[in-house]
């Protein structure tokens, strides 16, 4: 698949106004952002913290997808790309594989701050697109997509979705002895990080096979999470889970 081929996608491919969000939204992005950023500052992985500079995040507004990318494309080749909204796994599979992340542009209300039950633009760029910018999450990504986007059997994908829930959303690392977090769940929930760093969570070393056998739960928050000690680690789980996916044995 090359690097501009979208079809699945094209039908979701949305534009940013960035003109049209009010004061008030811009508000709300601000108060999203200051009340977990001391928490994050303090048990946020470096490579999220560097990304998080690295692409030109603002506190106080919210973010213009096309000044991101514009940013975050010399770094890795990603960019953020604006969607209507929730993509089936087709579309968001080759969009993964072409390098762009698919990002809504709508932002919670002041009314759902701690928790909405849609991706918002909070959660896509502010929890996910920070870690674009560090070059081996990067390929672990795009590579995680093109596999994802070779497939159509659905209990292999259910498999190779664990794999991305247990990175990508809830990913933890160990620095310097310490667990961190870089999984866009855990970065942009307060309560998910809180309960993970307060120890109300089991956190296991990384391996692929752990990880596979876990079903994921998304009606509480996680008794069991994984960390990895490098992102080598997750970039060669992909590869090995590639591999068994091939020869029908993952």
């Amino acid at each position: 698949m090359s690097a501009t081929t979208i079809s699945a996608a094209e039908p979701y491919l949305s534009h940013q106004d960035h003109t049209a969000y009010s004061r008030e939204q811009h508000a709300v992005w601000a108060e999203l952002v200051n009340r977990v950023m001391p928490q994050l500052e303090q048990h946020a992985a470096r490579e999220y913290l560097d990304g998080f500079t690295s692409i030109g995040l603002q506190a106080d507004r919210i973010p213009d997808l096309a000044l991101i990318s514009d940013r975050l494309r010399p770094l890795t080749g990603w960019c953020s790309t604006p969607v209507s909204g929730f993509l089936p796994g087709p579309a968001f599979f080759e969009m993964l594989a072409t390098r762009r992340f698919p990002t809504t542009t709508w932002l919670r209300s002041r009314e759902s701050l701690e928790y909405t039950p849609e991706p918002d633009i909070f959660h896509d760029v502010f929890g996910h697109v920070p870690m674009h910018a560090h070059p081996v999450f990067a390929d672990f990504l795009q590579r995680y997509g093109r596999v994802c986007a070779a497939t159509q059997d659905a209990a292999l994908l259910e498999k190779l979705g664990r794999l991305f829930w247990y990175t990508v959303e809830f990913g933890l690392i160990r620095e310097r002895g310490a667990i961190k977090a870089y999984g866009s769940g855990l970065i942009s929930s307060h309560g998910e990080c809180c309960n993970v760093m307060n120890g109300h969570c089991e956190v296991r070393r990384f391996t692929l096979d752990a990880v596979l056998e876990t079903p994921v739960k998304v009606d509480e928050m996680h008794k069991l999470l994984f960390a990895i000690e490098s992102f080598d680690e997750i970039y060669a789980a992909m590869r090995e889970a590639e591999v068994r996916a091939m020869i029908g044995r993952l």
